[in-house]
């Protein structure tokens, strides 16, 4: 049975905007709903309820993906560069001046998760005249709880993507993103500061903690540990050690399942045939080739070289292909349905615990947290636990180890903004491409990207400098 539930797409400032019916399921269970065409007609906390069960919103390639192709995660041979399909994948490769061309008049970077504010808005500004009837707080708490949830995740992807590296002492000052609060489409926010924008974002996420469930029914859906998972990553994103080490804990003491490597059947371009037992929430980014087709994209051989033999994530993660050691494939997603994951499972939350520890000078406690995670990713009874003689020592084992393990999950480009903001990393870039040299210097302007050409156009906002 096929059913109905609003569509709404695409979003960009100043430009129609269109509705569509298109059939929704969350986790293989159909939805029977009726279509949506207006605010008013979510009358019931169960409308509002079906909504949200859209993966083809919420979950599936809706986290923006040209900073994953930017970063240092991917290399491109000359053959495979000159046949990507789409002119942002190759612009986005090398750090383009102009990003969008004629044909990028549909950036899902900065579509997507605006489709989702769109929706998590649309709920918000129902819930108060649908109230509660019926006894049904929990529902009610849980329904408000995810919108708050996904808007907030979406609000960080897109400030990572198109606005500079946060810096507390200037974020008054620095241009973030517009914050759409409203379902209205004719409001037309400006980009507000960074500092609004992380303000708006934390606060929906802590707002959110105690209306989710511990437990969600789908891994699709947002919980209580996925919300202190996702502020454990972005305060580590604002350099706040602290607060990151605290919702890290806050999420690890309700969830800190880390699947064995030793037990997981893989496939030829996943890590599962299944969802893995430590994903906490189920997201992917946007499908573009260099991130979906293993042959259109390698990774650094000298990465490749730094897991042992020993470590099941060398054979788990990679492929060779055609016999070119020298060009690793990465097939170790997290989505089996050979999408990229991006979402937040515990392996990550472990890494930041660790992180945090050591930075914090719990050297012990650090190592502690990092070798938990690792005795899981070796073959079973090879792993010695790793041990530092001092803070830098050890600081430098978990980020080598944070660079092994996340990669390919759309966390490498906020991690080169964070940590070259800080004294002794001061990570280039370089890329040679046709027998041209390009260079993405450290705090470079061009780690935020350019925003869509049509919205300045419509929406009259300020463009990031290149």
């Amino acid at each position: 049975m096929r059913t109905l539930i609003l569509k709404y797409k695409p979003i960009v400032y100043g430009s129609i905007i269109a509705l569509m019916l298109i059939g929704c399921k969350k986790q293989d269970d159909f939805l029977n709903t009726k279509p949506n065409q207006a605010l008013e007609t979510l009358t019931s906390l169960s409308d509002v309820s079906k909504l949200l069960n859209n993966e083809d919103v919420f979950n599936r390639y809706s986290d923006p993906g040209i900073g994953e192709i930017a970063s240092d995660d991917l290399y491109i041979q000359d053959s495979a560069f000159g046949s990507l399909s789409l002119s942002i994948e190759r612009n986005a490769y090398m750090w383009a001046n102009k990003m969008y061309d004629a044909t990028s008049t549909q950036v899902a970077d900065w579509n997507n998760p605006y489709e989702i504010v769109y929706y998590a808005n649309t709920v918000l500004d129902a819930l108060p005249g649908i109230g509660i009837t019926g006894g049904n707080q929990d529902q009610y708490n849980q329904i408000k709880g995810a919108a708050l949830f996904y808007r907030s995740f979406a609000f960080y992807n897109l400030v990572q993507t198109f606005a500079m590296p946060y810096d507390a002492a200037n974020s008054g000052n620095q241009p973030g993103i517009p914050l759409r609060l409203t379902s209205d489409i004719n409001s037309r926010p400006q980009r507000a500061s960074e500092s609004e924008c992380y303000n708006q974002i934390v606060s929906d996420l802590k707002t959110s903690i105690n209306l989710l469930p511990v437990i969600p029914a789908y891994k699709t859906q947002p919980s209580q540990p996925a919300a202190n998972a996702l502020l454990a990553r972005i305060y580590l994103a604002m350099g706040n050690y602290p607060s990151a080490l605290q919702y890290a804990n806050a999420c690890l003491d309700k969830f800190n399942t880390l699947s064995d490597y030793n037990t997981l059947t893989s496939t030829p371009t996943a890590i599962s045939n299944n969802y893995i037992a430590e994903d906490i929430y189920h997201c992917t980014m946007v499908n573009y080739s260099p991130i979906a087709v293993r042959r259109s994209a390698y990774i650094d051989s000298a990465l490749y070289g730094s897991y042992s033999p020993n470590d099941l994530r060398k054979t788990k993660f990679f492929t060779i292909l055609d016999g070119l050691p020298q060009y690793p494939r990465f097939v170790g997603s997290y989505d089996f349905k050979n999408s990229k994951y991006s979402g937040l499972a515990a392996d990550e939350v472990f890494l930041i615990k660790a992180e945090c520890l050591v930075r914090s000078g719990d050297i012990s406690n650090g190592m502690s947290a990092l070798n938990t995670l690792l005795v899981k990713r070796w073959k079973t009874g090879t792993f010695v636990p790793l041990t530092a003689s001092g803070q830098d020592e050890a600081l430098k084992l978990v980020l080598l180890e944070r660079r092994k393990e996340l990669l390919w999950r759309g966390i490498r480009w906020t991690d080169l903004r964070r940590l070259n903001k800080e004294n002794g990393y001061n990570i280039s870039i370089k890329r040679l491409i046709n027998a041209t040299s390009y260079i993405l210097a450290p705090n470079d302007v061009k780690y935020a990207f350019p925003i869509p050409d049509i919205e300045i156009q419509l929406g009259g906002l300020t463009q990031n400098p290149r």
